[in-house]
C-alpha cells in the first residue's frame, strides 16, 4: 500500500510540475508572434523572460529568509502559488503585451514560481530511497518538458500568442488543484523555527558551496539558451518574424530541443545514482559548453547540422541540473533541505538575469551565429568546481559514496 501511495504521489508531482511550468516560458514562446504584431524590440523581448527570473529571485529570497519552504505544507504552497501565477499570466491578454503592466505581471508569475519549482523538488525528495538523483532528475525533466510546452502550444495555435497564454494559464491552474492529491513522503521534515544559520550554510558548508559553484556555471548557460534558441532558429529558418509558417516550424523545433532535456535529466539522474554526481555533472557541462561553442559553426554547414548540435545541446544543457539539487539535498541537514534548495535556485536565477539580457549584446558583437559562444564559460568553470568537490571528504555523502 505504501508503495502504491509513493508511485501515485510521485506521478502526480511530476505531472503537476509539467503543467505548472508551462507558465514560466509561455510569454517567451510567443515573442516571435509579438514581434510580428507589435514591433517588440530585443530588450523588451528579453524582459519577458528576465522579468520572470527576477520575480523568481525575489520569491526564493523571501522563502529562504523566512524558512517558509521548511515550515509549511508544500502542497498548499504549490496550490496558492500556481493559482496566482495562472491569473497573472492570463491577465496579460487584456493588456498591451509590450507595456510595463504586462512585464510586471511576468514578475508576479516569477515570484509565484518560487512556490512551485523548488517546492516540487522538496516534495519529490521526501520520497527518496537511495535514488534522490533519479527523483529530482524526473522533476527537472518535468521542468524541461513544461518549459518546452508553450512552444508546442504556439505550433498548435498557428502562432496565435493569445491561445498560448490562455492554455498555459489553464494548465497551471489545474496543476495547483491536482497537487493536493499527492502525499508527502516519509523523509519530509518540518523545521520548528527558522535560524539565520540556515542561510549561512549556503557559504560556510564547503560541500554545499562547491555544489552551488557548479550550479552557477550551469545556470550561466541554461536559461539564456532556452530564452533565445527559438528566436535564433526563426532567423536561421528564414525569418519567422515575417513568415508565420517558418515561425510555426521554429516553434516545433524549439519544443523538440527544450523537451529533449526531459530525457537527458532522467538518464543523468539514473546514472548519477550509480556512477556519481560529480562525474555526471562534469560530463554534462563539458558536453553542453562544447555545443554552445559549436552551434554557430554548425549553422554554417546547414540546418541539419545545426539541428543535430542543438538536439545534443538540449539533451545535455539541463540534464545535470537535478544533480546539483540532489547534491545539496544530501549535504544539508534534513530539516533544512527546503531552505537550501530555495537559496540555491535564488542565487542561480539571479545570475540568469544577466545572461539572458547579454545574449542580444553578444549578437551585436559577434553576430547571432556566435552569440551563444560566451555561454560556454559557465559550464567549463562548473566542471572545475565539481571536480574540486569530488576531492573533498564531504563528497562521500553524495550518491551513497559514489561522488
Amino acid at each position: 500500500m505504501a508503495t502504491d501511495n509513493r508511485t501515485r504521489s510521485l506521478a502526480l508531482i511530476i505531472v503537476c510540475q509539467v503543467m505548472a511550468m508551462a507558465l514560466w516560458f509561455s510569454a517567451t514562446a510567443v515573442v516571435p508572434a509579438l514581434k510580428a504584431e507589435g514591433g517588440l524590440d530585443d530588450f523588451t523581448a528579453g524582459l519577458f523572460t528576465s522579468a520572470v527570473q527576477a520575480g523568481f529571485v525575489i520569491g526564493t529570497l523571501c522563502f529562504a529568509l523566512t524558512g517558509v519552504a521548511d515550515r509549511f505544507d508544500p502542497r498548499r504552497i504549490f496550490l496558492i502559488s500556481a493559482e496566482i501565477a495562472a491569473l497573472a499570466n492570463l491577465a496579460i491578454l487584456a493588456l498591451d503585451p509590450a507595456g510595463p503592466v504586462a512585464i510586471a505581471l511576468r514578475l508576479v508569475t516569477g515570484i509565484c514560481m518560487a512556490g512551485i519549482y523548488p517546492i516540487g523538488m522538496k516534495l519529490a525528495a521526501s520520497w527518496a530511497k537511495g535514488n534522490v538523483g533519479l527523483l529530482v532528475g524526473a522533476l527537472v525533466g518535468a521542468l524541461a518538458l513544461g518549459s518546452a510546452s508553450p512552444h508546442l502550444f504556439v505550433f498548435a495555435g498557428g502562432v496565435d500568442w493569445r491561445f498560448t497564454l490562455a492554455l498555459a494559464s489553464a494548465s497551471g491552474a489545474i496543476a495547483g488543484i491536482l497537487i493536493l492529491a499527492a502525499a508527502e513522503g516519509p523523509a519530509a521534515k518540518r523545521a520548528a523555527r527558522f535560524k539565520i544559520s540556515d542561510v549561512k550554510a549556503y557559504w560556510t558548508n564547503r560541500g554545499i558551496r562547491y555544489a552551488n559553484f557548479g550550479y552557477l556555471g550551469h545556470m550561466w548557460e541554461l536559461y539564456a539558451m532556452w530564452a533565445w534558441i527559438g528566436f535564433y532558429f526563426s532567423l536561421e529558418l528564414g525569418g519567422a518574424v515575417d513568415d508565420p509558417s517558418a515561425g510555426a516550424t521554429a516553434a516545433l523545433v524549439t519544443f523538440g530541443i527544450v523537451a529533449s532535456g526531459a530525457l537527458g535529466a532522467v538518464v543523468a539522474g539514473w546514472s548519477a545514482d550509480r556512477v556519481g554526481r560529480t562525474a555526471v555533472t562534469s560530463f554534462c557541462m563539458a558536453a553542453s559548453g562544447s555545443c554552445a561553442l559549436l552551434i554557430g559553426f554548425a549553422a554554417g554547414l546547414g540546418p541539419w547540422w545545426m539541428g543535430a548540435v542543438a538536439l545534443v545541446w538540449g539533451l545535455t544543457i539541463v540534464s545535470d541540473s537535478a544533480q546539483f539539487s540532489a547534491s545539496v539535498t544530501e549535504l544539508s541537514e534534513p530539516d533544512r533541505v527546503g531552505t537550501m534548495l530555495t537559496l540555491q535556485t535564488c542565487v542561480g536565477f539571479l545570475l540568469t538575469l544577466a545572461t539572458i539580457q547579454a545574449v542580444p549584446w553578444f549578437a551585436e558583437l559577434l553576430g547571432w551565429r556566435h552569440a551563444f559562444a560566451p555561454l560556454a564559460i559557465g559550464p567549463f568553470l562548473g566542471v572545475v568546481a565539481m571536480l574540486r568537490l569530488r576531492g573533498f571528504p564531504e563528497a562521500t555523502k553524495l550518491a551513497g559514496g559514489r561522488r
